[in-house]
């Protein structure tokens, strides 16, 4: 670091601090879902699966095969953190990594009967806490619906 940089950075107002601390939103979307996902993995755990991996299975009960894309897409993470994510529900039965019929090149998920089975046992879990946590907020789809505005791609203020 150039000195600079080393003296902009001390120029930084604690009042600066403060003011993230309080206004960030990309903070406080973090925060909650940390928190959303703390309280999920906890109740999911007797179905043996964790938030992420719900939202991973769910997002493949299909009624067929679906391609890596779509399913990042979905999930908003890249296809190497996708191809981590499945090793584990793939060691266990859960899903399956096949060739595209039409293109040999590319991939397709699909969730097993075993890994439809969890996803079963998983739902009523997820549905419990989920209206939950809705009843308690003031307006549920009004935050869902800012959420959504804020995670389309390139146009958050859409």
């Amino acid at each position: 670091m150039s000195t600079i940089q080393l003296h902009a950075l001390d120029d930084v107002p604690f009042a600066t601090t403060i003011l993230v601390r309080d206004a960030c939103l990309c903070l406080h979307v973090q925060r909650a879902a940390r928190a959303l996902a703390r309280q999920f993995d906890i109740a999911l755990k007797p179905a043996g699966i964790t938030s992420g991996q719900f939202s991973l299975l769910m997002s493949l009960n299909r009624p067929g095969p679906v391609s890596f894309g779509s399913v990042a897409a979905l999930l908003a993470i890249d296809r190497t953190t996708l191809t981590a994510n499945l090793k584990p529900l793939a060691r266990r039965g859960l899903v399956e990594n096949t060739t595209d019929p039409a293109d040999r090149r590319a991939r397709r998920l699909l969730l097993t009967a075993a890994g439809r089975a969890v996803l079963a046992a998983a739902v009523p879990i997820w549905q419990r806490l989920h209206g939950t946590m809705e009843a308690a907020l003031p307006d549920a789809d009004r935050l869902r619906a800012d959420l959504n505005r804020l995670s389309r791609p390139g146009d958050p203020a859409a």
